[in-house]
């Protein structure tokens, strides 16, 4: 199986809201599909699904065109679309059969999911009554009843708290697993991270940064100092080129100048030691996915601004 997307493009009058973007899932795994607001993100899914025509391009799964008779896929918009004053068993049955399941497989399914989600004591409740959090699982449920291979997925965690983001971060790790197919649009960058092994980075409808992101990481080299120092020895970091980005309660953030990064580096703690100051940490690292996010948005900002 595979997800092909090529050149595809939609514009909104004189607004081009996605321009011309290729990408491919050729193998199970999470896809991450990254941006700033109104990027084009909702607007390529909402193409992909055939819930919107593209003014050029294609969408592909196995070499035919979304949807397809026979394709199960599954789409968890960021607008949550549950009956709120239908019982939340009721509604799950009447997605799944929607999906073509029968009664009887459907019921089961909703049982699994419910427990798996932790809210099975839910089940005869009218969906009003949940929680935000919980109504979030109950939509989540809605798109994984009749086990689909391609999963869309837009801004599953917006809501959530901790412990209900920890148990949707387990279970899409878990649907990977399993080799499905998953499309993760999110605005938090660390779960793309960690979960994400390719990504595409839209801004205004155009594709500014996209590929494997352990290669992107490696390409920025170990150009990030994180420290745990007295303030004293942030002000040192100065006179080797060490700019400091953010400062914590227990630590600190430094760029490092990318052409002699490590050099740079170990004269600094050089310098520390024979101040008599030992760090408490000092890890050098490749910058993270929310630091290049904002380095390539920002880049593209003013790249705009100056054409």
């Amino acid at each position: 199986m595979s997800l092909e997307i090529k050149e595809l493009t939609k514009r909104f009058g004189a607004k081009t809201a996605v321009d011309a973007l290729s990408l491919s899932l050729r193998e199970p795994g999470v896809y991450g599909l990254i941006g700033t607001n109104g990027a084009g993100k909702t607007t390529t899914i909402r193409m992909l699904l055939g819930m919107l025509p593209a003014d050029g391009g294609s969408a592909l799964w196995n070499g035919a065109a979304i949807p397809q008779s026979g394709l199960r896929y599954g789409y968890m918009p960021e607008e949550r679309g549950i009956y709120m004053k239908t019982r939340v068993g009721e509604q799950l049955v009447y997605f799944a059969r929607l999906r073509g399941m029968r009664k009887a497989d459907a019921m089961a399914s909703a049982d699994r999911l419910l427990d798996r989600l932790g809210v099975a004591e839910y089940k005869s409740m009218l969906a009003e009554k949940l929680s935000k959090g919980n109504q979030q699982k109950i939509q989540l449920i809605a798109t994984l009843l009749h086990d689909p291979d391609l999963l869309i997925l837009d801004e599953p965690f917006s809501g959530l708290d901790p412990l209900n983001t920890q148990l949707f971060r387990e279970l899409i790790e878990e649907l990977a697993s399993k080799g499905k197919y998953i499309i993760l649009s999110s605005h938090q960058m660390a779960v793309v991270e960690e979960y994400c092994r390719e990504i595409t980075l839209l801004h205004r409808g155009k594709t500014i940064l996209q590929g494997d992101l352990r290669r992107i990481k490696a390409g920025y080299g170990h150009t990030k100092l994180v420290v745990a120092v007295p303030d004293a020895a942030l002000d040192m970091a100065q006179s080797f080129g060490l700019r400091v980005t953010e400062r914590r309660a227990a630590e600190a953030d430094l760029a490092l100048p990318p052409q002699d990064a490590d050099a740079r580096a170990e004269e600094y703690l050089k310098a520390m030691l024979a101040a008599g100051i030992l760090p408490a940490k000092f890890q050098l690292s490749e910058p993270t996915l929310h630091e290049i996010f904002i380095e390539k948005v920002g880049e593209a900002v003013e790249g705009g601004a100056a054409a």
